[in-house]
């Protein structure tokens, strides 16, 4: 699958549609301008879908953070029902736009992925009237059945694609899980699976070592397990290892890893030159894009056909920049 056809599902006020409760929108520039020329959007506004008017009365998320109703602010109307009908009706509609991603809109009641203010009552000191106490831990309706209909789907808020760590966590992510389901789509046997592992190896142990060693351990067991069984815990794994930041620490484990495997081949300098390298970028002096720049020069001019495989050192395509922070 070419990065085009690769599904996103985006909150349409981040595309610039103005669907908002006030009639304005969000525009994420980044969005459209940097990822809309890799990715193909499939946008969704809960409160638009669910049938509510443009401009609307704004609402909020109120009682039990765990089963939040969705209410209207000033006329007091329970909009629940109305917007969890459209939830369960949408995500069916979506499990045919075979979505890789989803970006949800920071602090929406509908779509707000994390933190999302729910407001509890509870009594006033004089006893009759009532306040509202807001507890940051809840998340927007639309967003919560998403995550629970795809619990292994990536997903992230608009605000946190400005951090280049949850960006480049995010972006490789949407690109795995694009390559496992075209992995899956193949009709794959035991061999195809040992062949897709080796490749994400190094990918896999940047984002979390104890998981890569679960992967290892269970391809390496493929033959005890029926296929179907095998696919889905090792499509499981995959993304529990992808959703874990991969820091700087590990990053520079897998570097050294991959040095280890030129040892016998370079010059006292040419070591010298590539650990140093490595040091700058633990030290945050050099961008991660600089050592494995070196590292894929040596895998052409050694002719290292297994390091040149591994989607490490290049997991994305190379135009959106994830490894050029410091």
């Amino acid at each position: 699958m070419s990065s085009s056809q690769i599904a996103l599902g985006v909150s349409s006020c981040l595309l610039g549609e103005a669907v908002r409760y006030d009639g304005g929108h969000r525009h994420d520039h980044y969005i459209t301008d940097t990822l809309g020329k890799y990715f193909r959007f499939v946008p969704v506004c809960p409160e638009v879908g669910s049938g509510m008017p443009i401009p609307r009365e704004p609402m909020r998320l109120e009682g039990d953070p765990e089963q939040p109703r969705l209410m209207t602010i000033k006329s007091r109307v329970d909009l629940t029902e109305q917007m969890e009908s459209f939830c369960w009706e949408k995500v069916e509609a979506l499990e045919r736009e075979e979505l890789c991603g989803f970006i949800f809109k920071k602090d929406s009641p509908s779509s707000g992925l994390y933190r999302v203010k729910v407001y509890t009552s509870v009594p006033a000191k004089d006893g009759i009237s009532k306040s509202h106490v807001t507890v940051h831990k809840g998340r927007g309706l639309f967003a919560d059945a998403v995550c629970k209909r795809f619990p292994f789907l990536p997903v992230e808020e608009d605000s946190r694609l400005h951090d280049p760590i949850h960006r480049e966590n995010f972006i490789e992510r949407v690109f795995t899980y694009s390559r496992w389901k075209a992995f899956l789509r193949a009709e794959p046997t035991l061999g195809d699976l040992v062949e897709f592992h080796a490749a994400h190896k190094l990918l896999i142990m940047a984002h979390s070592p104890t998981l890569y060693r679960e992967l290892g351990a269970l391809v390496g067991k493929g033959a005890e397990l029926p296929e179907g069984e095998l696919f889905l815990r090792y499509g499981e794994l995959l993304m529990m290892a992808m959703s874990m930041c991969a820091t700087v620490k590990k990053h520079t484990d897998v570097l050294m890893h991959i040095m280890g495997y030129f040892k016998s081949v370079l010059t006292r300098e040419e070591k010298e030159e590539l650990l140093d390298l490595i040091r700058k970028y633990h030290n945050h002096l050099v961008p991660h894009i600089v050592p494995v720049t070196m590292l894929r020069h040596y895998c052409l001019k050694f002719e290292n056909t297994y390091l040149s495989r591994q989607l490490y050192l290049s997991p994305v395509p190379e135009e959106l920049a994830l490894r050029n922070h410091a």
